[in-house]
């Protein structure tokens, strides 16, 4: 007989079917015994006989967490042990059969209630268990449907989905790069990609127009609430595009997607607001635009911010970009930018998509020509060799009849905390890191072995 998920029994009532899962809960009502058993589609309330010998044997023997091959028959709960707050709650399973497939120890915390209030250090060090409580399991399906109906979004309107490297050069994307060093080029390091940055760019020099793809991102950069080593980001870029054309595809996407998974928007089309506006009315350029009421509600308030400045003065007076250093400046700024002057005052196209406190994604139109991105180097005090050495290649790339274009990259973990109203990033990730740094289950980061050393020609000093 095949499995059964546990979600289609309700539409096998008085059949023999087999299920498979974990014990979740036990009850001895006297001679009865009532298990629940849950896999990755739902619970179900089983009942052991006590006619049924030797099963009721083994039943009596089972423990919270064992994994178990159960044959059973489907019936209908009797009236007075309905309960409707379980989705299956009309039903259980007499359970004819039991195959005990593993035995379980103790699990160190309750599986079956919330864990958010044990420790952290505990929760990532068996965090496949953690991943097992309904709340865990809740946020990574919500996670895994946000990014398929993307896709399916994009896929619609003829996107392409292409991957980038993951070893790749140090390029200045705001943030200190995680390095690998290469063995076969000692002395010489690659980084991991804080963004696919340049490379979409490539691709749209490349002509394919209209590309995405679920990127992985790697940021060596003080460990928050809602930041981490790592995180997931749907990066999308199209050629010859406006700003506006840019927006109204994105805010179509992102309603689309959340309306399909059934949450609330608060205001259609987004409201948007300059950079300065923001920072007058709410003193920051992430807020929430939501009442009490509607917090309560889980509605979600989207907010497009744009017109930044391109420039800020860093710590020692010099100019450096706000944002990243591809964008394009508003066309009435392209004159100040490639003179060199009026730099406070010029304006980029860039735009920022802000949900419920949070930024949630961000992007801008880009830079397709070298004297601007050339420019744009000056003004932050390179000279012609360092611009060249940096991105050169792209440089060249934009030689070769780069098309206008425009990008994003809206952040999976931040959209799936606006969605699950969790607060923390390491919620919505299913391996995140410690906010000391160090991988959950496994250990890292650890010391080489001297044969490692050795073959990277690293030498480690004290």
């Amino acid at each position: 007989m095949e499995r059964t998920k546990i979600s289609e029994l309700e539409n096998r009532i008085s059949e023999k079917v087999k299920i498979a899962g974990w014990i979740n809960a036990r009850r001895d009502h006297g001679k009865l015994i009532f298990l629940d058993l849950r896999d990755s589609s739902g619970k179900i309330q089983m009942v052991s006989l006590p006619q049924k010998t030797e099963t009721h044997k083994i039943a009596d023997t089972l423990r919270d967490e064992w994994v178990v091959e159960i044959n059973g028959i489907v019936n209908k709960r009797p009236e007075k042990m309905i309960n409707p707050e379980e989705v299956l709650g009309k039903i259980e399973l007499e359970i004819s059969e039991i195959k005990v497939l593993n035995e379980a120890e103790t699990p160190p915390f309750e599986i079956s209630g919330d864990t958010s209030n044990i420790s952290e250090e505990t929760r990532l060090k068996y965090r496949y268990l953690d991943l097992r409580t309904d709340r865990m399991q809740k946020n990574m399906k919500t996670r895994s449907q946000f990014i398929q109906n993307c896709r399916e979004y994009l896929f619609n309107k003829k996107f392409i989905e292409i991957e980038t490297p993951i070893l790749t050069e140090s390029t200045p994307e705001g943030s200190r790069d995680f390095v690998v060093p290469s063995r076969i080029h000692p002395g010489k390091f690659y980084a991991l990609p804080q963004s696919p940055q340049q490379y979409k760019q490539l691709l749209m020099v490349a002509g394919f127009e209209q590309y995405f793809q679920i990127a992985r991102a790697v940021r060596d950069e003080d460990l928050r609430a809602d930041r981490g080593f790592e995180h997931t980001q749907i990066d999308i870029e199209v050629s010859f595009v406006s700003q506006d054309n840019f927006l109204n595809l994105i805010e179509g996407m992102m309603t689309e997607v959340v309306e399909k998974m059934g949450y609330k928007i608060k205001e259609k089309p987004f409201p948007r607001i300059s950079y300065k506006e923001a920072m007058e009315k709410y003193g920051a350029d992430k807020f929430d635009l939501r009442t009490d009421k509607e917090k309560e509600e889980g509605i979600l308030a989207y907010a497009w911010v744009v017109d930044f400045p391109f420039f800020e003065k860093t710590a020692d007076g010099q100019w450096t970009f706000s944002h990243n250093p591809f964008s394009m400046p508003k066309p009435e700024n392209v004159p100040d930018l490639l003179a060199g002057k009026n730099i406070e005052n010029i304006m980029t196209q860039q735009y920022d998509l802000v949900c419920n406190g949070f930024e949630s994604g961000g992007g801008s139109i880009r830079a397709h020509q070298p004297e601007i991105l050339k420019a744009v180097y000056k003004v932050m005090g390179f000279n012609d060799k360092e611009t060249e050495e940096r991105i050169g290649h792209l440089l060249e790339a934009f030689t070769y009849g780069a098309p206008p274009h425009g990008g994003i990259a809206l952040g999976v973990e931040r959209n799936i905390m606006n969605l699950t109203g969790e607060l923390n990033l390491r919620e919505v990730q299913a391996f995140p890191m410690t906010r000391g740094g160090q991988t959950a289950v496994m250990k890292a980061p650890k010391e080489l072995t001297k044969e490692q050393l050795k073959e990277l020609k690293i030498k480690i000093e004290n």
